[in-house]
């Protein structure tokens, strides 16, 4: 119950390990239940539970922990900060449960679960679908989402996500670093990039071999849009603080390439690209600045990695060559 010992002295300065502790499994089952259908009737009907046996289990499990982890709506239950969290470690603790009865009573594996949060990176989508060959099975919740830099941040450390993938460079590092220590994150380097600036290869920008700000100036420049964080240090876009007459800002990568081909705008990358992702028409040509991007995971500190955690940053490393 090593996780079960990390989550409880974060939230409870008095415990220790001479303290009794009586979490089971089957209440970690019934978290899960709960948070997956919503509802404490959904999740009792699941479980082939009666509703007031499963209400009073998770209260015990929340007196006992001494947190509370699901918030009651008319609507049904809604996680808690620290309910996001303790399902996090939840998780963890019945895949490793899992794998124990796997290797040693011959059981049938179960539903695989992993999540991983990203920027907008291709390599990102290429090593999932080589986890997904590797490790799907008949029955699997893998996710991946392509998100805001801070809720990458969030996802990993309330363990909604097992990996996230982000940039640090010069501009954004010292604040970054600071925010990823307040969240009990790790980063690893996997690869530094020179910036690149995609166009479509209809721009006649595409048939140079660098370019410069100024070579930018008359285009419509392209970003990923940060929700509420939107301050310059959490943008995907390096060199975002440059002025700019023409701006637009996107939310997925899909809209974003369809704006490099329809209005011959750019946006500013690490250059690494797929054809069979991002299309045919789309090309990375070199910026002519003094920057770089250091592109890495991120890892919860008082986590340890599973098995598809380790199996996806395999396949980072062979997609970055790394």
């Amino acid at each position: 119950m090593l996780l079960a010992f990390f989550f409880l002295s974060r939230y409870d300065k008095n415990y220790t390990t001479e303290r009794g502790f009586f979490m089971t499994l089957q209440q970690l089952k019934y978290v899960t239940a709960v948070a997956g259908t919503g509802t404490i009737s959904g999740a009792a009907q699941a479980l082939f539970l009666s509703q007031p046996s499963l209400t009073a289990a998770i209260r015990e499990l929340e007196q006992e922990l001494n947190i509370t982890i699901f918030s009651r709506t008319n609507r049904g239950v809604v996680l808690t900060a620290a309910g996001e969290e303790f399902l996090g470690y939840a998780r963890q603790v019945l895949e490793q449960t899992d794998l124990i009865e796997e290797r040693y009573t011959g059981s049938a594996p179960r539903r695989h679960r992993f999540s991983v949060s990203t920027q907008h990176y291709s390599f990102a989508v290429e090593a999932f679908v080589d986890l997904l060959k590797e490790y799907g099975g008949p029955e699997y919740d893998f996710r991946i989402r392509e998100t805001k830099t801070y809720e990458i941040i969030e996802d990993v450390s309330r363990l909604r996500s097992e990996v996230g993938l982000l940039y640090l460079n010069e501009f954004n590092r010292p604040v970054l670093t600071r925010v990823l220590r307040e969240h009990e994150l790790e980063f690893h380097p996997l690869f530094t990039a020179r910036p690149h600036v995609f166009v479509s290869k209809a721009n006649p920008l595409a048939e140079r071999r660098a370019l410069t700000l100024d070579d930018l100036a008359p285009y419509p420049r392209l970003s990923y849009e940060q929700g509420e964080h939107n301050a310059f240090y959490f943008s995907e876009e390096i060199l975002s603080t440059l002025e700019c007459d023409k701006e637009i800002m996107v939310s997925d990568r899909a809209t974003l390439f369809n704006l490099l081909i329809g209005l011959n705008g750019y946006t500013i990358c690490s250059g690494v690209i797929n054809n069979e992702l991002n299309g045919p028409n789309i090309t990375a040509v070199p910026l002519d600045v003094d920057d770089c991007m250091e592109i890495g995971y991120l890892l919860h500190k008082r986590t340890v990695p599973n098995r598809f955690t380790e199996a996806y940053l395999d396949a980072l490393r062979r997609h970055t060559g790394d």
